[in-house]
């Protein structure tokens, strides 16, 4: 991204406080950015930016996604802060396994919406205005799961949330296309985060949250659409997609489920 000399890239990251959301903020601080960094826990926010470099770059906001007066708040902020921003990653999200038959796991769908779609709109909408009147690129970044592209036995929620993710950044997309903002949906495969370590089936292509941060970065920098890392999860996606009915539910229907909330 072409930024005036002398001006670090101005990033605001939800989710930051650990796993994708934590990764990106150092790889973009080592890059010189100066960063807005929200997520509910303070502590966490507090020594993930005393860690960084140029600590006095950055500002960290202990707030919970869903609370749209709070993100908001924290956008005039970092905005008022920084004079604007150039990208803003919606990486906030929560994962549970669901059953709909159920009804404790009603509850569930709505938290796992809430987070993972509905905030996503709450932290792009503060910026949106501000980003249009500055001259140079600026980037909107969604991110989704390969586990919205085919839904998942016992993960409903979660996979339902993911793809809608997708569709959203998708039609978001449309509606910037025309203006110097560009929307990147970054669909991330299995990642070593402490969401994924509760996961109770293997976990093709692992992949360090440090070197998906790095190939992140360089995907949102060229301002591209739609990519999944690691492009091996990207070619199993392609094959998902095109799979039949019949086949997929034959191969998937036994397959292990995630963990529901309270569970050991």
């Amino acid at each position: 991204m072409t930024l005036p000399p002398g001006r670090a890239d101005r990033v605001f990251i939800t989710g930051a406080s650990s796993g994708i959301g934590a990764a990106l903020a150092r790889e973009y601080a080592a890059r010189g950015a100066s960063l807005g960094l929200l997520a509910r826990r303070r502590p966490l926010l507090e020594d993930l930016a005393a860690s960084l470099p140029h600590p006095e770059r950055h500002r960290i906001y202990a707030a919970d996604v869903t609370d749209r007066e709070a993100v908001a708040a924290a956008a005039a902020d970092f905005i008022a802060a920084n004079g604007g921003a150039d990208t803003v990653i919606a990486s906030a999200g929560i994962s549970h396994g669901t059953l709909t038959e159920r009804p404790a796991d009603l509850a569930v769908f709505d938290a796992v919406f809430a987070t993972n779609v509905n905030a996503t709109v709450a932290t792009f909408a503060p910026f949106i205005a501000t980003m249009k009147a500055q001259p140079g690129p600026c980037r909107l970044v969604g991110i989704g799961s390969v586990a919205g592209i085919r839904g998942m036995r016992g993960a409903g929620a979660y996979c339902a949330s993911k793809a809608a993710v997708h569709s959203y950044c998708e039609s978001l997309r449309l509606e910037l296309r025309a203006s110097n903002i560009r929307v990147v949906t970054i669909v991330p495969g299995y990642i070593d985060t402490p969401m994924t370590r509760n996961n109770r089936f293997p976990m093709p292509f692992l992949m360090p949250a440090e070197r998906f941060a790095a190939l992140a970065l360089d995907v949102i920098a060229r301002g591209a659409g739609y990519r999944v890392l690691p492009w091996q999860m990207g070619a199993v996606a392609k094959l998902l997609r095109l799979l039949p009915n019949a086949l997929f539910d034959l191969a998937f229907s036994r397959a292990p489920t995630k963990q529901r909330q309270g569970e050991a």
